[in-house]
């Protein structure tokens, strides 16, 4: 009986320790996604002096970085009831997926309610969904589902060993005989091979396209487009570094000499149809510089590239010149001359790499270059380039 009462105290006890987030989770509903698609938004801190809360939700305010002017959300203040419970209830937004911060007495935090949260390079936000219209493509919604797969390959231009993020469409496991056409899909600076499933919702967005008929079934492979990282931050084998934004190698003509890797690598380990007609390129910011100039060194190899909000040239402060960005406008010219299908560009109205982007466009437009041009409203935002995503993959394979 001892033994018995000995075995169930133990028992109780894992069970106690490994259930303890029960008894600490937080007592406020937050963000509240009311019928009128209103947010209200609550924080118990009977203690703080001052809260607020920041987001994609508010109007954007303009300012200096060291990396340019950009828009960025502005904060509106919470009101403390006699509880000590914060609350702010937001205008009605649109169908669109959103992220917020609170700020409580001057510390930027995430919202301590809410278990979704994505990282943007070292900031972590909350996020919430507003259903409807373009939003519902950022939805796991009940359609068949691809499957998401992180796979390491050996890279012999790199010296190293380093991981990728692979979507492949439903049915891929089960018909075997059938080869897809493949995106492969680039992040901006500071991001990683995570940032396009996280921040850029690809693989939701992938599954409803298909799924609706909008999309061709394809494989979308995402790698890291940070030449010195075997993986994203506190995946690879320095382990959990502080992710930086700015970092050697990424705009100065390695990873663009070293991406034959990956794709030999993706033609030797799944079924894809290995030819210029069956491959797209596209990335955003830093990843649409890497798709520009790769496409443009490779030009039987893309006969899909898309730039979203990209970088068109390496920047004068770059210490690091490569040959490879030299004779721009004839390689550009040579690319051309193999008759891409779709040559596609999105640049906000607010981005600071709007002009940048006309002045490409102007070159294009002088040599008679065909292209697509989609302009939206907004800046430098992930929202954009998940925009981009849906109008750009249904051009895709037809």
């Amino acid at each position: 009986m001892k033994k018995f009462a000995l075995v169930l105290a133990l028992f109780v006890s894992v069970v106690a320790f490994a259930q303890q987030s029960l008894w600490t989770s937080a007592p406020s509903f937050s963000p509240q996604v009311n019928s009128d698609n209103s947010v209200t938004f609550r924080l118990m801190a009977p203690n703080a002096t001052s809260v607020g809360v920041t987001g994609d939700f508010l109007p954007p305010k303009m300012v200096d970085t060291p990396y340019g002017r950009f828009a960025v959300p502005d904060t509106a203040a919470l009101t403390k009831d006699e509880k000590g419970e914060w609350t702010f209830r937001s205008s009605v937004l649109a169908p669109e997926l959103y992220y917020y911060s609170f700020i409580i007495d001057g510390v930027k935090v995430s919202d301590p309610s809410n278990v979704y949260q994505v990282r943007d390079v070292s900031t972590v936000m909350s996020i919430f969904i507003i259903g409807g219209g373009r939003a519902d493509f950022y939805k796991v919604n009940s359609v068949p589902h691809g499957t998401l797969s992180r796979v390491w390959y050996d890279s012999p231009s790199l010296g190293m060993t380093r991981r990728i993020s692979v979507y492949t469409p439903t049915g891929y496991e089960a018909n075997t005989k059938m080869r897809y056409p493949v995106l492969y899909l680039l992040h901006g600076m500071g991001g990683d091979e995570e940032a396009w499933v996280a921040l850029g919702r690809t693989v939701q967005i992938l599954d409803n396209l298909i799924a609706q008929g909008k999309a061709v079934p394809m494989i979308v492979v995402m790698p890291n487009g940070n030449a010195i990282q075997e993986a994203a931050p506190g995946e690879s084998s320095l382990g959990l570094v502080v992710p930086a934004y700015q970092m050697p190698k990424t705009m100065e003509g390695t990873f663009e000499t070293s991406f034959p890797d990956i794709i030999k690598f993706v033609e030797s380990r799944y079924r894809v149809i290995p030819d210029k007609r069956h491959r797209a390129i596209a990335g955003l910011s830093m990843g649409g510089f890497h798709s520009l100039h790769i496409s443009r060194l490779n030009p039987d190899t893309f006969d899909y590239v898309g730039l979203f909000s990209a970088a068109i040239w390496q920047s004068e402060e770059s210490t690091a010149k490569s040959p490879i960005y030299d004779n721009f406008e004839p390689t550009l010219k040579a690319q051309f001359a193999k008759h891409p299908r779709l040559y596609w560009i999105g640049i906000g109205k607010d981005d600071f790499l709007y002009k940048t982007n006309k002045d490409f466009r102007d070159i294009l437009d002088r040599n008679g270059f065909k292209y697509t041009y989609y302009e939206s409203a907004g800046g430098h935002i992930w929202r954009n380039w998940r925009i981009y995503l849906t109008e750009f993959v249904p051009l895709l394979f037809r």
